[in-house]
């Protein structure tokens, strides 16, 4: 059997550079399938608003930016992108019912954030059609269910939510974006009996537990993986530094692991908590997160039909 190389990454939040780094890591580690496991959506329009003499006006990081040509505005919109949120035309009178309307604002975001994945699925189509790499795109806690049909939608992507899928011959893939409880209120979180039932539906499925890939996005808990800092009232964090971290994760996610032992765990949900660790015999790594920088953290990991032949983090 030829090794399969996987390149995993996951929580990308909207970041169209880091979006584009995840397709070309195909080509730059040689990887046969890539997984982006979750959160891939951004959290934030930001709004240009056209001016009475044709200028675009935004406030982007604080600064008040004028954007006097068109070519002003596209190298700012490209900027917008690439940090992770999505910018919006608009004009005055628009921009006064968002102020008054909550509801509106609300489905402008579904709106563009649905726009942006399709837009992101259109450029794999792109750059994968006719390859041999198999590109597994699924949501996290934080995305909204509107861009299931999307991921849905492509046959060059696979979305592989709530499913057991052949990533080759010997392999096969669970996944879910669900998270135990945040304080964020996100779309895909429950409780832990609740995950309980999701991951169980597909393990029951799995034919080859010695060879399977959890995909699950929510760490398992009380692990390296899952060290995020701990929040007062106003989710802001209580201490800085290690002092202030806990452990966030999934009970249930541990839970499985540890009962069905299978050869792999990806993860991520916890940006801070870069690293892996053999839960008994099974790999499980979170790459961690630096979107907002531009930075792609990842991991690199080869697949015999035996076992894991060796793996790497990697960033760039």
């Amino acid at each position: 059997m030829a090794l399969t190389r996987i390149f995993f990454t996951s929580d990308v939040h909207g970041s169209e550079v880091c979006f584009m780094k995840f397709l070309s890591a195909a080509k730059f580690y040689h990887a046969n399938v890539l997984v982006l496991g979750g959160d891939i959506t951004g959290k934030m329009i930001v709004p240009l608003v056209e001016q009475r003499d044709g200028t675009f006006g935004a406030e982007y990081l604080g600064n008040r930016q004028i954007m006097k040509t068109p070519e002003e505005r596209e190298a700012l919109e490209k900027t917008i992108r690439n940090g992770g949120y999505y910018p919006y035309l608009t004009n005055p009178t628009e921009m006064e019912k968002f102020e008054s309307d909550k509801k509106l604002v609300d489905e402008l975001f579904t709106k563009v954030m649905t726009q942006g994945v399709k837009r992101w699925v259109t450029i794999a189509e792109e750059r994968l059609k006719g390859s041999n790499v198999k590109c597994y795109i699924s949501p996290g806690n934080d995305d909204r269910f509107n861009i299931d049909e999307v991921l849905n939608s492509s046959s060059v992507v696979q979305c592989p939510e709530d499913q057991v899928i052949w990533i080759d011959d010997y392999h096969e893939m669970i996944t879910s974006a669900w998270t135990n409880i945040t304080p964020w209120h996100s779309p895909r979180e429950t409780t832990e009996d609740k995950l309980t039932e999701i991951f169980d539906r597909m393990i029951s499925k799995v034919q080859r537990m010695e060879n399977c890939i959890f995909n699950l996005h929510c760490p398992p808990f009380d692990t390296p993986l899952d060290l995020a800092p701990q929040l007062d009232a106003t989710l802001k964090p209580v201490r800085s530094g290690d002092a202030g971290m806990i452990h966030v994760g999934s009970v249930t996610v541990r839970e499985c692991i540890e009962s069905h032992k299978p050869l792999l765990g990806l993860h991520g949900h916890i940006h801070e908590s870069k690293g892996l660790l053999k839960i008994g015999r099974t790999l499980c790594i979170n790459p961690g997160s630096e979107y907002g920088e531009g930075i792609l953290r990842g991991a690199v990991i080869n697949l015999g039909e035996k076992g894991v032949k060796g793996y790497l983090l990697t960033q760039g």
